[in-house]
């Protein structure tokens, strides 16, 4: 199976990749690490982009550098094809020194099917008997 790459927009700028590897296909969900394209992109920038959008977090440890943001309106997930994916919510997560992961929470059906058959199947096939 060739692997699908994700451009990752934040306020129409590119400042990512991810391959959204990782899902709960009922709930229309997936996830994945972020390959930032700037360095810069830490926890003292989420933080910063939070409170100045008014952005509510989650979960935020100065002291570990550790970062998990609500949705981010401005946060856009765009496909091979150009086409975005239209999520219900996202998130950001991770914390300096280590990884950064997105979560699209809430892909409605059938696109979500579409988009992520592997991971439909995948989940289908662990319900098979052997």
């Amino acid at each position: 199976m060739t692997t699908k790459h994700y451009d990752i927009f934040l306020d129409d700028k590119l400042i990512g990749t991810t391959e959204l590897d990782k899902a709960d296909a009922p709930m229309g969900v997936v996830f994945g690490l972020i390959h930032f394209t700037d360095n810069i992109l830490d926890y003292k920038f989420f933080k910063k982009y939070c409170l100045d959008n008014k952005i509510e977090l989650v979960d935020d440890y100065p002291d570990d550098k550790l970062i998990s943001t609500r949705t981010i309106e401005n946060l856009k997930v765009i496909n091979e094809n150009g086409i975005e994916i239209k999520a219900l919510g996202n998130q950001i997560s991770g914390m300096d020194g280590e990884e950064f992961e997105i979560t699209l929470e809430g892909v409605a059906y059938p696109f979500f099917e579409e988009e992520f058959l592997h991971h439909v199947k995948a989940y289908n096939n662990q319900f098979k008997e052997s």
